[in-house]
């Protein structure tokens, strides 16, 4: 089978049309040119508008695109939020802090127990029968402020008694003194032996021994007979009543009828490290006074103020710690007998230091450190050495200057570089923290 030939390529004609196009040999007194200028415009044309199309389309889609990207609504300004996201991220809301310039103090803390400075056991000195209790359970009491009475009627007996036998043996002796003077006025004048002298002078200091001894009996059943009273050896409170009425008491029970604990002034017995005690025994012989904080157990308030008295004279061995007892006036009575309790010795006040609360201090793993805030609201990452800490606040050593602006709370979502927007604690922001922040820094 043969092959068609393919057909002849189409040339323009130079006196044809502008739209003639013909096959190359074909008729025509030129010689067969063709004429198809005409057809390419409109192919040149076409072409031209699909490339303006589609870059129209393309203009369009991107514009789509655009806006939904961008929430403003239309003529919105770039102002306020829509300017944060066109600006890049927002600021980290962060509440700050400034560091200041103050005094703080040092503490030594020992675990101790409220220590009344009298406790009285109040027993009976004589026996008997308990017959009245002149006081209230838990009732503060002065001394000698009656508390309770036994059956007086044995003693009155016994010093009648006694009062009787002393009443007979002075007039004896008052008797042995009248024939004593007479001898002795009789012995010059040979009327009487000496010997009756003599003896009569032994009856009379006989006599007067045996008025002695009834004056003490007498003395004695005075004194039992004032034991019925039990009156307060001290100033105290008084405790449960651990004898009623009615019972028969004895001077020689183990148990006591009642307690008096003295409750102002009442100390506290606490104990301090051995390394610790150099420093305050310096404080005491240079005459110091050291104030003394008593706090509950969790150290969550503050009860009674007072001052250290005494240091113990011995060192436990055991512990490595020594007892030292504090003095409390008490006038409030916060302060209860054994109850336990925190003392805190203030053996200095440093004075002039640069403090910042102590939950802006960060510790890692190998310091310490802190999150400065600059004047255009970048975060800076600041090695600090911090020193001592008391309550919520610490002692920056080094690293940090009076009026320095630290990230408080929120440090968890910033890091070096990040731009924050601070408020800061005990100061006015405005609208713009990082701005406040700024202009504050150029003044």
């Amino acid at each position: 089978m043969k092959r068609p030939e393919p057909p002849e390529p189409l040339a323009p004609q130079p006196n044809a049309g502008a739209s003639a196009f013909v096959p190359a040999g074909e008729g025509g007194a030129s010689g067969g040119a063709p004429a198809a200028p005409a057809r390419a415009n409109r192919s040149s044309r076409w072409r031209k508008g699909a490339c303006f199309s589609a870059f129209l389309a393309l203009v369009v889609s991107g514009a789509y695109v655009f806006r939904a990207k961008d929430p403003r609504p239309p003529g919105a300004p770039k102002t306020g939020k829509y300017a944060a996201r066109e600006s890049g991220p927002a600021a980290v809301p962060v509440v700050a802090v400034r560091a200041r310039r103050g005094d703080i103090g040092v503490y030594f803390t020992g675990l101790g127990a409220v220590t009344p400075l009298n406790t009285v056991m109040v027993h009976s000195r004589v026996d008997g029968e308990l017959t009245a209790v002149h006081y209230q359970e838990g009732d503060m009491v002065k001394r000698h402020d009656l508390l309770v009475e036994l059956d007086p009627r044995p003693f009155a007996a016994a010093l009648l008694q006694a009062q009787g036998a002393l009443a007979r043996d002075q007039a004896t002796l008052a008797n042995a003194r009248i024939d004593l003077a007479r001898y002795q006025v009789l012995v010059p004048q040979k009327a009487v032996p000496e010997q009756t002298l003599a003896t009569q002078e032994a009856l009379v200091k006989q006599l007067e021994g045996t008025v002695e001894l009834d004056q003490g009996a007498v003395d004695a059943a005075q004194t039992n007979l004032d034991y019925t009273k039990i009156s307060a050896p001290i100033d105290g409170r008084v405790g449960l009543r651990l004898v009623d009425p009615g019972n028969i008491v004895h001077a020689s029970d183990t148990n006591p009828m009642l307690v008096i604990t003295q409750i102002q002034p009442i100390s506290v017995i606490f104990t301090l490290s051995e390394d610790q005690l150099p420093q305050v025994l310096d404080k005491l012989r240079g005459g110091q006074t050291l104030p003394v904080e008593a706090w509950e157990r969790d150290m969550s308030k503050k009860i009674a103020q007072g001052t250290l008295s005494t240091i113990d004279n011995l060192i436990d061995q055991t512990t490595g710690t020594v007892r030292i007892r504090a003095t409390f006036d008490n006038a409030g009575k916060e302060l209860f007998p054994n109850q336990f309790v925190n003392a805190r010795v203030l053996v200095e006040t440093k004075r002039g230091v640069v403090l910042l609360p102590s939950a802006a201090v960060q510790r890692g793993a190998t310091s310490t450190f802190v999150y400065l805030i600059n004047a255009d609201g970048t975060v800076t990452v600041r090695n600090v050495s911090a020193g001592v800490t008391e309550g919520d606040q610490s002692e920056i050593s080094s690293g940090l200057k009076p009026g320095d602006l630290v990230v408080m709370t929120g440090a968890d979502n910033v890091q070096e570089g990040s731009t924050v927007n601070p408020q800061i604690s005990g100061e006015e922001t405005g609208k713009s923290g990082a701005g406040k922040q700024k202009g504050r820094a150029k003044k």
